[in-house]
């Protein structure tokens, strides 16, 4: 209930907070208000406890700081905000993708289908529409080609009467629905892999276009849009960390700098980056599919050409499933090709969120602060310390892991999105760590860092500065996103519950799925193979036994017996037991005879009753 009643609250808040902005021309989403409010309450600055119930100048302070915060369009952590709601609202990764891009297209198909598989025709005309219908169907599920396109429409009905002539559809009316649902879809991939393999053959298919050789070339130029993506994010986020390196070794340099908003900035490159990184991880991962889907291709359409090939008929047991795979085949490379689109656009709405830094640093200011100043790539950083490593002799209570002491070691998950665990709340840096160095498994958490002297101070009290991580990331909420903090921050499951645009802030931890296994049995087998508990089958057995060739069985059946069950039981049979008296004598009792007169009443007004007895006397019987 005060869950509710929070979430309500919080609801009254954010639609204020909207009120306000838009009354200033300033449009915000309730999602981006939403994460506003945690970073204002998540801000030690602030002076707000969770934990208390806000009083009504608390709640104006909120929207007053709320509203200042999201007008100040200069700001690179209200900027990294807006790009982490706009990467959780409109990514999905492939499954999740491909499962909402099938259900649209079932959707869309869903009244075709609902149309075809309810007609009950009955003259010819009624079973023409029906069949142009199929025709529909087909061309529509498959893709290729428009319906209104004369010459695809030819091509289709040609195909499917080649599969399913226009006499069979008065055996697919009487189908069941589901049933004819399954044979419209087995239709259309059977069409589909024969419009491909006569596109190959060179007898139609020209409005199919090839996209094996299409994907060829799309997906490399979206890799190198991603790579400059980012190759500009590396150079930004390498300046701003020498940047605020410099800040930290000279009093005079950290004077100059503090008017800048290095670290946000520096926080919003960094999170572009692993947006960016993702996205290169789904184009690589596509180029791979593509690259095997490619070679089933062409190794299934060999197959056919070899199977059909200068016969005059072929075996349908034999050509059906090669056109099937090839029709899902072609469907994978429409799937690939709605994957690149997909991150084409992702990319593209990405690069808006990068033109802050423009406004913050143009080219020359950027120079002229960087003069004097090294600036150091991640691959330099991690180069410089390959040669060092933490001795575990050191450390009694600690756990070290090494690539020749963990087997899945490349697969370890890093803390801190794999920055270094010291620098970030210590210094406010994002600095790549090496394992190489050593990593630290805490409370079954690993840990890398950027040096040893790092990893040696962190280790000495980990829990203090895995607090002040947590610290950090309250002055910069971007930074629980970017850094992998949620499990940090279960403790505002209340405000997440509040609002289901917001889920972001509480993502699941990641989790690995274990299983057992015993065995079935654990003891030798002792199975009884001449064991029955069929009653039935032990009485057929009994038959088999006895000597009934010459016998014969008679049975009868009443109407009280008529569905009923057998019972038997067996009793005692009851003695024969006798007595006998001296005399036998009777007795008899006259029957009372009584008699009323005058109850029906009289010519009088007065009712006079007259009773008489004439029972007889006991002496007189």
């Amino acid at each position: 209930m005060a869950c509710r009643r929070a979430g309500s609250r919080i609801g009254d808040i954010v639609r204020e907070i909207r009120q306000e902005c838009a009354t200033r021309g300033h449009a915000a989403s309730e999602t981006l208000v939403a994460f506003v409010v945690k970073a204002v309450v998540l801000d030690p600055g602030n002076d707000f406890n969770v934990d208390q119930t806000f009083t009504k100048k608390d709640v104006q302070d909120l929207i007053q700081l709320c509203v200042t915060k999201l007008l100040d369009t200069t700001n690179p952590s209200l900027s990294t905000m807006k790009m982490q709601v706009y990467f959780d609202t409109n990514y999905a990764n492939r499954a999740e993708l491909l499962s909402e891009q099938h259900r649209v297209l079932e959707g869309r198909l869903a009244p075709v289908v609902r149309d075809i598989t309810d007609s009950h025709p009955r003259v010819q005309e009624e079973m023409e529409n029906v069949y142009r219908k199929i025709v529909s169907y087909v061309l529509l599920s498959s893709g290729l080609g428009s319906p209104t396109d004369i010459e695809v429409v030819r091509e289709v009905t040609a195909a499917l009467q080649s599969v399913f002539p226009q006499t069979e559809v008065i055996t697919f009316t009487s189908l069941s629905k589901k049933s004819k649902e399954q044979q419209l879809k087995n239709l259309a991939m059977l069409v589909t892999g024969i419009r491909l393999y006569n596109k190959e053959c060179g007898k139609g298919g020209s409005s199919i276009d090839d996209l094996p050789a299409i994907l060829s070339e799309a997906i490399p130029s979206a890799t190198w849009m991603v790579d400059e993506g980012l190759n500009t994010c590396h150079t930004l986020a390498h300046q701003y960390t020498a940047l605020l390196e410099s800040m930290l070794e000279d009093l005079h340099r950290y004077v100059q700098l503090s008017s800048f908003k290095l670290k946000e900035a520096l926080f919003h490159v960094r999170q572009y980056e692993a947006f960016l990184c993702i996205l290169l991880s789904d184009a690589i991962t596509s180029a791979q599919e593509v690259e095997k889907m490619k070679v089933q291709f062409a190794t299934t359409m060999e197959q056919l050409k070899n199977t059909v090939q200068n016969k005059v008929s072929t075996d349908t047991k034999e050509v059906f499933p090669l056109f099937v795979a090839l029709s899902n085949l072609w469907t994978s490379f429409q799937d690939e090709m709605l994957l690149l689109s997909f991150l084409t656009n992702m990319t593209n709405d990405l690069q808006q969120f990068l033109e802050i830094h423009s406004q913050l640093f143009t080219e020359e200011v950027l120079t002229s602060l960087l003069e004097g100043v090294t600036v150091k790539s991640d691959e330099e950083r991690i180069r410089e310390t390959m040669g060092t490593r933490v001795n575990v002799s050191d450390f009694k209570n600690q756990e070290w892991l090494f690539p020749e002491t963990a087997d899945n070691f490349d697969q370890l998950l890093i803390q801190y999105h794999g920055f270094c665990a010291h620098a970030i709340g210590v210094k406010g840096l994002t600095l790549p760590g090496n394992p190489a160095i050593g990593i630290l498994k805490h409370k079954e958490r690993c840990y890398v860092f950027s040096s040893k002297e790092a990893a040696y101070i962190f280790a000495q009290d980990p829990e203090k500065f895995i607090q002040l991580n947590i610290e950090k990331a309250k002055e910069h909420i971007e930074l629980i996103q970017l850094l992998e903090l949620h499990h940090q921050f279960e403790y505002l499951a209340p405000y997440a519950q509040a609002r289901n645009a917001d889920k972001y802030l509480m993502k699941p931890t990641t989790k690995c799925d274990s299983s057992t296994q015993t065995d079935t049995h654990i003891l030798p087998p002792t199975i009884v193979t001449s064991y029955e508990w069929n009653e039935w089958e032990l009485r057929r057995k009994a038959l088999k036994l006895a000597n009934l060739r010459r016998k014969i069985t008679h049975a009868m059946q009443t109407d009280l017996s008529h569905m009923r069950r057998e019972n038997s039981t067996q009793v005692y049979l009851p003695k024969d037991v006798s007595t006998q008296t001296k005399r036998d004598n009777s007795s008899n009792v006259p029957r009372p005879q009584i008699f009323l007169k005058g109850l029906r009443g009289g010519s009088t007004p007065t009712t006079h009753m007259v009773k008489v007895d004439l029972t007889r006397a006991a002496d007189e019987t």
